[in-house]
């Protein structure tokens, strides 16, 4: 009977070590999901809007980008990677998440998932008629595309297992009270009651769901309302002095609408066989960064860091602009939209939550 050696004994253990060290790296490296779809406005547009010649909200230039890995302007409106890229990375799906118009995208592109959002976008097809974005409604066209190409890489059965699996994230919404009831009241006359309109713009919303759902898609994180009250672009619209504080009722109208998601989305779920349907809390989040900003590193959360951030956004937050010395240190990028820090403080706690929500 043969008998280990201390060296050769030493030796075994080190390697029985690295062996269950490598396979516990490989396993936490391991994607949750096979891919990411991504569908909404400018907080989840990756660069679709760079290839749509039509719209009048593109990020294709400093500072937008200013943080990235080669510091140029992608598409991606704020100075960083947007929620997309981050909630990807830390899903071990990819780093970056292409927007779908981008032309040559790649077999791997394709098979781990794309952007389909367009800034500017909304649930209600009127938003997009003065942004000439791609609306949320008009989003699937592309998505009925991406399924040709996927199925043609991977082939039929492969392909709808990736869809059937991947991780649909849906975020949009504040376009649609910005553009039609809050600063231009379009929908005013139709609604005169701003909860008649949140009404509407979630019977939109289920629809587009339901829509996806029959498309083969059956996980989904759907974004409510952040405290649309602090946005800095809506303290600039009732406020033309230097004194700038929330707007209370938008912030009341953001809890109503969010409450009224939040009872939906277990109704859709339950009436669309083996789906999973996730909220995603964006405005608590945010309310506690406003609340408690030293908590998080902020030191300006009422302004932008491009420009003035009282009203530059898209193609007035531009290489003229002066930007704030230390990005981090701001919740917000341009007078919309959140910074990279913000974007990485909320993909932390959605992180926790759908690995929670995985194992549910």
């Amino acid at each position: 009977m043969s008998t280990f050696q201390p060296k050769t004994f030493t030796l075994f253990i080190a390697t029985l070590l690295l062996s269950s060290c490598n396979a516990a790296a490989n396993t936490t490296r391991q994607p949750l999901f096979p891919a990411i779809l991504i569908f909404g406005d400018s907080t989840v547009d990756t660069g679709n809007n760079n290839y749509h010649a039509q719209t009048i909200f593109k990020a294709k230039h400093l500072p937008y980008g200013i943080d990235l890995p080669n510091h140029k302007a992608s598409g991606r409106f704020t100075n960083g990677k947007t929620f997309s890229d981050i909630i990807a990375t830390k899903l071990n799906i990819k780093q970056f998440v292409p927007p779908f118009l981008q032309p040559n995208l790649s077999d791997q592109d394709i098979v781990t998932g794309v952007c389909f959002a367009s800034a500017g976008a909304g649930y209600d097809d009127r938003t997009s008629l003065s942004t000439q974005a791609v609306s949320v409604s008009e989003q699937p066209k592309m998505f009925k595309s991406y399924i040709a190409r996927l199925k043609s890489i991977a082939g039929d059965k492969k392909a709808m297992e990736i869809i059937n699996n991947a991780l649909v994230v849906i975020s949009a919404g504040p376009n649609d009270f910005i553009l039609n009831y809050y600063d231009i009241p379009s929908r005013r006359l139709e609604f005169p009651h701003i909860s008649g309109y949140q009404d509407f713009v979630l019977k939109k919303l289920d629809n587009f769901v339901r829509e996806l759902y029959s498309l083969g898609c059956r996980k989904f994180m759907v974004g409510g309302l952040p405290p649309m009250g602090c946005l800095p672009i809506q303290m600039t619209a009732k406020f033309h002095n230097a004194v700038r504080f929330c707007l209370e009722q938008e912030n009341r109208d953001s809890v109503l609408y969010n409450q009224k998601l939040q009872k939906l989305l277990p109704q859709i779920e339950a009436s669309l066989k083996g789906s999973k349907i996730l909220y995603s809390n964006v405005y608590d989040p945010m309310m506690d960064m406003m609340q408690n900003p030293s908590k998080y590193g902020f030191k300006e959360t009422k302004r932008g860091c491009c420009g003035t951030g009282h009203l530059e956004t898209s193609f007035m937050c531009n290489a003229f602009s002066p930007t704030c010395r230390n990005h981090s240190e701001f919740l917000f990028f341009d007078s919309i939209h959140p910074s990279e820090a913000t974007y990485n403080y909320m993909a932390n706690l959605l992180d926790t939550q759908i690995r929670g929500w995985l194992q549910a």
